[in-house]
């Protein structure tokens, strides 16, 4: 056999599976975009829905604006009670009504009237 024989016949076999080949070539192409898809849609759900995911970062975000909004009325309380001390520690006056409220303490000659809580 000469090699242009050899040549026609090794041609005419790889002729044969060209058409196999496509098809597998196609099959292999619908798989490996099956296993993107479901890659990225694993990678998505992940994101939205995962430990660090969006869901938990907007309950997060609440949470933090819920404590930011709790610290900020602690701190106005806070300062309203240092400023109480303050006066108490200045003030006779602000000691005489908080004796007279908290004690019940009068003045000689001084009527307290108490009313009946509801």
């Amino acid at each position: 056999m000469d090699a242009e024989s050899q040549i026609s016949v090794e041609a005419s076999r790889f002729a044969s599976l060209r058409p196999a080949c496509a098809s597998l070539s196609i099959g292999r192409r619908k798989i490996a975009t099956a296993a993107a898809a479901v890659l990225a849609i694993g990678v998505a759900y992940h994101v939205v829905f995962g430990a660090n995911g969006l869901t938990v970062y907007e309950q997060k975000r609440q949470e933090t604006h819920l404590l930011n909004q709790q610290m900020q009325d602690l701190q106005r309380e806070n300062d309203r009670l240092k400023d109480h001390v303050q006066r108490l520690q200045n003030d006779p006056n602000a000691i005489e009504q908080q004796a007279r409220e908290e004690l019940r303490y009068t003045r000689p000659g001084e009527i307290i009237y108490t009313l009946p809580s509801k």
